[in-house]
């Protein structure tokens, strides 16, 4: 890799302030994960359940957000101004729909959702009641999705940032207030984060109705373009989440010290993997609106460097974690089952990062050049890859460093498939229409 390249400031410009708003995305579990953890381990292991699903849940909705950034990038790029800010109206609209009735679903069925997840006892019980609280922020936490895909798509990422940093400050405030000033529990942190929540809302909203000049009527048309790219990302973003979804089953199985420590480490992965994606989104922008004015050559070009960029912060990473292995789960759990366990999958864990930051960088590309059918098949592959690998584990009893290898084998497929299809350049597709 070239020590410098002429698309790193545009590519740094972008990719630093995405940074910030997607490293503060995941904050909300993870300052939920160390408030409640010091209540005990029922409580953690039943934020592991409520976490997996709710997190779930709201990331396979992001094609609200990243099929959004695609076909605002792509409209901008071409010159088609009024356009790009007319979708940002209509992903609020679908974002709003979709929040509505995902909230009311997890509502109603969360006792059933958590039976599924292998919930049993105090912590089913806790799991239940944060999920129900939780689920009435999942509207906000969608109209956020809507706002951010335009705003990233109008090269925009200073805005996203100043509003979920201000969000997670009140998060944090609020409950720490909660759970240890009013003595709420596992109720505390929920209520702090939905407030939190419907606050970021709100100010995507306002942000996104003052760029389309009152001109918010929804338009069928144009949600009908959101939708069609909308449903590859979906499936593939479903594939993906399901892969961990059976993970966090499986580990149920394996009793609550797992549990806890699968808990631990998957929301660093996420965590991680935000961090990681910064670049992604800076190639979403970068390749839609490079793709959208007809140059094809410079689309690639710039994505083989994020490509490269996103490689070595993965290893970066991976080295700081092998590093921490020993010091950084208890900030989460003074349990020493839950530790060891922990430490167990902790090498995979950071093994993963530089595979991470190559998956992360080609799948930005991907979706920025509108590729969202290829994504969702070479996901499916991956997704059965290692669904195969984690029911093995709990048929031979593979424990929960079974499980995440069929984790690791899940990046390595979807890794080359997509080097795979990229190398093949059929995805420099030009153009508005």
């Amino acid at each position: 890799m070239r020590l410098r390249s002429q698309y790193d400031s545009e590519i740094l410009r972008l990719a630093i302030p995405a940074l910030g708003a997607l490293a503060a995305e995941p904050l909300y579990v993870l300052v939920d994960t160390a408030i409640v953890g010091h209540l005990g381990r029922p409580q953690l292991a039943a934020l592991g359940i409520a976490a997996t699903v709710l997190t779930g849940l709201f990331g396979v909705f992001n094609f609200l957000q990243y099929g959004t950034t695609a076909q605002v990038g792509r409209a901008s790029g071409a010159g088609e101004g009024r356009i790009a800010n007319r979708l940002g109206a209509q992903a609020l609209w679908l974002s709003l729909g979709f929040g509505l009735v995902i909230a009311a679903a997890v509502v109603g069925f969360a006792p059933q959702i958590v039976d599924l997840m292998g919930g049993e006892g105090d912590t089913a019980d806790y799991a239940v009641t944060y999920m129900q609280i939780a689920a009435l922020g999942l509207p906000f936490a969608f109209l956020a999705l809507g706002g951010q895909g335009y705003l990233r798509g109008v090269a925009d990422l200073r805005t996203p940032l100043q509003i979920v940093i201000v969000a997670n400050v009140v998060n944090a405030v609020l409950e720490v207030l909660f759970v240890y000033g009013f003595d709420w529990g596992i109720e505390g942190s929920a209520w702090g984060t939905v407030i939190a929540q419907a606050g970021m809302g709100a100010a995507f909203v306002v942000v996104i109705l003052r760029a389309a000049y009152g001109d918010a009527r929804p338009v069928r048309a144009l949600m009908g373009r959101l939708l069609v790219i909308g449903r590859h990302i979906f499936v593939r973003t479903a594939a993906l989440l399901s892969a961990f979804t059976l993970a966090g089953a499986v580990i149920a199985r394996f009793g609550d010290a797992s549990l806890a420590a699968h808990q631990i480490a998957f929301q660093l992965w996420i965590f991680l993997a935000f961090v990681l994606d910064a670049i992604a989104i800076a190639g979403q922008v970068l390749v839609g609106r490079g793709l959208g004015a007809g140059d094809s050559e410079r689309a690639y070009a710039a994505g083989v460097r994020m490509i490269w960029l996103s490689v070595y912060a993965g290893v970066v990473f991976g080295a700081v974690m092998l590093a921490l292995q020993g010091v950084l789960p208890y900030a989460f759990t003074s349990d020493e089952a839950v530790v060891e366990r922990a430490q167990a999958i902790w090498p995979l864990f950071a093994l993963m990062q530089p595979l991470n930051g190559a998956v992360f960088a080609l799948d930005g590309i991907l979706i920025g050049a509108g590729d969202g059918r290829y994504l969702m098949w070479s996901m499916v592959a991956a997704f059965t890859a290692c669904s195969a690998i984690s029911l093995a584990a709990l048929a031979f009893d593979w424990g929960i460093v079974g499980v995440w290898v069929g984790l690791f084998v899940l990046i390595c497929v979807r890794l080359g498939l997509m080097l795979r299809r990229f190398s093949g350049r059929r995805w420099l597709v030009t153009g508005w229409t």
